[in-house]
């Protein structure tokens, strides 16, 4: 991998891990279009890490609540919301790698997130908080979550649409989305260590190792403060035209070019 690669890797993965628009997508996207080569498990844990200090960046004030005074109701319903993406990751882990080394669902996993942005931009704003929010709600977002590990199916998409579905205010949503990644994102990483141990570390130098966590630290940061922006005007459909035009091209590639080229 040379610098290049992990700089922009870094930067996509900043960006779309938090915008709507599927990180997985876009890098499976990059490997086949782009032509940059598998950049390895331990980039991919590296980049995912730089992302989730920049969850730590935004929401530090309610981690250290939480950690300050870790039994309350939030703990409770990330305990719950997390445990549909554990079992969902465990059982389903062999049948998700064959669909990334595939990637014969992209189209649809782009359309899959375009349709549901559109519906949650049509939700009159919810009223529910933190009180008000019922663990069946936690569990409901904790399931789409294990949905978008599917790639091109957008996690923040999908979990802070299943947020709005279930009449969460819209501020609500979003911190309950981005505060679940991080169990996500952990337990994806410890997950995945296993597989580094069993196979070593990948060679990949330490200096494109810290660029992409850099960079994907610092556009993490910044793509998660503007989707909580747009998300306050209710723009999400914004991003559905995006993923549908993505969508349609990855099916112009696979049915089309593919079949009379």
């Amino acid at each position: 991998m040379t610098t290049i690669q992990a700089i922009v890797l870094g930067i996509i993965q900043g960006i779309t891990e938090f915008l709507p628009i599927s990180s997985s997508g876009h890098l499976v996207l990059l490997q086949k279009i782009f032509g940059i080569t598998e950049p390895g498990l331990t980039f991919e844990i590296v980049v995912h890490l730089g992302t989730l200090v920049a969850v730590f960046a935004v929401f530090w004030k309610d981690i250290v609540m939480l950690l300050r005074r870790p039994f309350q109701k939030l703990t409770y319903l990330l305990i719950v919301g997390t445990i549909p993406i554990g079992i969902i990751g465990v059982a389903g882990n062999d049948f998700f790698k064959k669909i990334f080394a595939s990637g014969s669902t992209l189209g649809f996993g782009f359309f899959i997130t375009g349709l549901v942005l559109i519906f949650a931009d049509n939700i009159v704003y919810g009223f529910k908080d933190l009180e008000e929010t019922k663990y069946s709600d936690a569990i409901f977002v904790g399931i789409l979550q294990g949905v978008a590990i599917l790639p091109a199916v957008s996690r923040s998409g999908l979990t802070i649409s299943g947020a709005l579905f279930r009449n969460m205010d819209r501020d609500f949503a979003a911190k309950f989305s981005f505060l679940l990644s991080i169990p996500a994102i952990l337990g994806a990483a410890v997950f995945d260590m296993k597989d580094i141990l069993v196979v070593g570390i990948d060679n990949i130098d330490a200096l494109n190792l810290g660029i992409g966590f850099i960079f994907s630290a610092i556009f993490g940061y910044i793509s998660i403060k503007y989707l909580i922006r747009i998300l306050k005007k209710g723009k999400l459909r914004y991003f559905s035209y995006y993923v549908f035009g993505l969508g349609a091209l990855v099916f112009l590639d696979q049915f089309v070019i593919h079949m009379f080229f």
